[in-house]
């Protein structure tokens, strides 16, 4: 199973193809949207948010609000083209040579466009030197469509009885580094609905923190940065409750689904670091604070806690699946860093394109689509099937023997 996207952030429409999904699982686009409108939460989000109100069109896979077992084909026009400012269809046309449309020369610090431009070419004639390129696609506009390319396979696992939520544990310098610090709010959160009952606590929230306090506090936390003409990053953590034992592997490296988890996340804009379970923590503490120990209920295995992040060896042992990502702030900011001119060599403060003081929030929601698609691809790796009810029978019957 695999998904591509295309399109860029100020183009027409962003374009998506979701391959080998299984005939039958039961998909709406109000399922696929619910996840796009979540995406736009959070204090601190920029102009672009009052302009975008994401619902996807499909165009092809899904039949009376069923799967075919045929690539799922998604659509999501941007507003930004025709409502947001005059000019993007001139500056993103399809045809034409560009006359007359602005060309952008400051590459900014933190982002793909100097790199970008070099790779492919954009930082010389006879496309360049023009950074647009580089800007349209890298940006994290695409993150929408790919959202809803996996929320395709989430409505697969939630159909399963598996689960994917996320909460906000740090917003710059406001937040808790231990995960003893908000345990338990989140385990009672799980026991009462799984993964679904924390996300929709989280989305509450206007930081999608779990506690009022530190709420508050992040939010002050984000006018001063705005104010100070900064941005902010932070640290966010995601579950997946449901998951049976056995996905992913220690045969080799490259399916293992804890490494697999990692590679999801910081495959994300912005996203620089990942841990599983207790992360940094289990190289400071010693093994007895570290591994969980093992249980036996009757036929049913389990572990006395869940420093592991429910992956051992690679491979999913049944408890929920714990993952953080680090976002860095974003590097677009009101107070320009240096850079130089790609025309003249000149040094020049940056330009200044229209972005959030922190995404943080929206960056938990789509860490927790890319990883449920991670699961959704395990899990069709163990157990396989061409329809959806074939898949069902074999999760239900490793349930039901003790898995």
């Amino acid at each position: 199973m695999r998904y591509l996207t295309a399109g860029e952030s100020h183009g027409e429409a962003l374009v998506g193809i979701v391959e080998g999904m299984p005939a039958g699982v039961p998909v709406t686009p109000a399922d696929i949207d619910e996840h796009l409108s979540r995406r736009w939460l959070g204090y601190g989000r920029g102009g672009r948010a009052k302009v975008e109100r994401d619902q996807v069109r499909v165009l092809g896979g899904i039949r009376f609000s069923h799967t075919m077992g045929s690539p799922v084909a998604l659509l999501l026009p941007n507003a930004a083209y025709e409502k947001d400012r005059a000019g993007w269809p001139e500056t993103m046309a399809v045809m034409g040579d560009g006359d007359g449309v602005e060309r952008v020369t400051l590459p900014r610090p933190g982002h793909a466009d100097l790199v970008g431009a070099q790779k492919y070419g954009f930082d010389r004639p006879p496309h360049g030197p023009d950074v647009r390129p580089v800007i349209d696609r890298s940006s994290a506009r695409e993150t929408a469509m790919r959202v809803a390319c996996c929320s395709v396979a989430r409505q697969m696992l939630r159909a399963l009885g598996i689960e994917v939520g996320s909460h906000v544990v740090r917003l710059g310098e406001v937040g808790l580094d231990d995960p003893a610090g908000w345990a338990e709010d989140r385990d009672a959160l799980l026991a009462e609905g799984g993964a679904r009952a924390l996300y929709e606590k989280a989305d509450q929230s206007e930081v999608r923190m779990l506690g009022d306090a530190l709420s508050e506090r992040a939010i002050e936390h984000i006018k001063a940065a705005k104010k100070a003409g900064d941005t902010l990053g932070g640290v966010y953590e995601v579950v997946a409750t449901g998951v049976p034992v056995g996905l992913g592997s220690y045969a080799q490296g490259d399916r293992r689904l804890d490494g697999r988890l990692a590679q999801a996340i910081l495959s994300i804009q912005a996203q620089k670091a990942v841990e599983v379970g207790d992360g940094w923590l289990a190289g400071r503490r010693p093994g007895s604070e570290v591994h969980d120990p093992i249980t036996r209920d009757g036929d049913r295995w389990g572990r006395e806690s869940n420093h592991a992040g429910g992956v051992e060896g690679g491979i999913s042992n049944g408890q929920p699946l714990v993952v953080r990502g680090t976002m860095k702030p974003i590097p677009t900011l009101i107070k320009p860093l240096g850079t130089a001119d790609l025309a003249t060599g000149e040094a020049q403060p940056t330009r200044y394109e229209r972005s959030d003081v922190t995404s943080v929030p929206a960056a938990s929601t789509v860490a927790e689509a890319t990883v449920a698609w991670e699961i959704a691809v395990a899990l069709l790796e163990r157990y396989g099937g061409d329809t959806f009810g074939a898949l069902r029978e074999r999760v239900e019957a490793d349930r039901e023997r003790g898995f």
